[in-house]
């Protein structure tokens, strides 16, 4: 498995960077190029490939100038992507070698209708899910309906539950917050909650997480449970039998949480 290390970018923005021992690197959603550019040269690795999970600027501002840097590479995106920087095309369940490792793309719209990620098995699974799930949350429904993110979700959180969730920005504090709102009496959210705490305290990212994480205390993932199902209740929540109606009303509610 490649080495994988954050990017820092913009105020929240991680860019991932995978490397391997022959000095070969790939990133993940470079919305800017400087820091990316900036990294590779000190760390003496050359560009052989770019990875986009979709179409917003914060993630692909940075794939024109690192092209003409590193003229030819592959970028691999969505073949729905908006984005004009795609230059291999992907679809739900293709496979791709990424630094001697396959990856394979599930499409996961909601947050956008391009969103894909990137899913590499093995000893240490990892998990490129750009901004649909979040380290204690997941993004904002944009451009598809709350029942399309839902089900996207749904596709992630079957993989296995040892997968480290590297997930595009830092926002997990006020997740994890939210998240508490949600489910007060979550002991393991409780816990979770204070270990970020201490990490930001000293400067460390506080992802990636793992999937078995999310899934004991992501609301997000957690839309069956009795108690988001109570807390989308006390929300408005008229049919809370319905995963998709609990996911809108917790949603809802986060857009809105301060």
């Amino acid at each position: 498995m490649p080495t994988i290390t954050p990017i820092p970018a913009f105020s929240d923005n991680y860019i991932w960077l995978l490397n391997d021992n022959a000095k070969h690197a790939v990133v993940v959603d470079p919305g800017d190029a400087a820091p990316v550019i900036n990294r590779l040269t000190e760390a003496g690795l050359e560009l052989v490939g770019i990875l986009v999970t979709h179409h917003h600027p914060d993630h692909v501002g940075g794939v024109n100038d690192l092209l003409a840097k590193w003229p030819g590479i592959p970028v691999w995106g969505s073949a729905n992507s908006r984005a004009n920087c795609i230059t291999v095309p992907l679809g739900d369940g293709d496979t791709i070698e990424v630094l001697g490792e396959t990856a394979i793309v599930a499409t996961i719209p909601g947050h956008t209708l391009d969103h894909i990620s990137f899913f590499i098995d093995g000893e240490r699974p990892a998990l490129f899910c750009g901004d649909t799930l979040f380290a204690g949350g997941c993004g904002r429904v944009f451009e598809g309906d709350a029942a399309m993110m839902r089900s996207s979700l749904d596709k992630l959180a079957v993989l296995p539950s040892a997968t480290r969730v590297y997930c595009a920005h830092e926002y997990t504090l006020s997740n994890l917050r939210f998240a508490r709102a949600v489910e007060p009496d979550n002991d393991a959210l409780a816990k979770r909650e204070q270990d970020c705490i201490a990490r930001r305290d000293v400067n460390e990212p506080t992802v990636p997480s793992t999937l078995a994480e999310e899934l004991e205390t992501n609301p997000f993932l957690r839309c069956r449970e009795d108690s988001v199902r109570a807390a989308a209740a006390a929300q408005g929540c008229a049919n809370t039998g319905s995963a998709d109606a609990v996911f809108a009303a917790i949603r809802g509610w986060k857009d809105n949480f301060r």
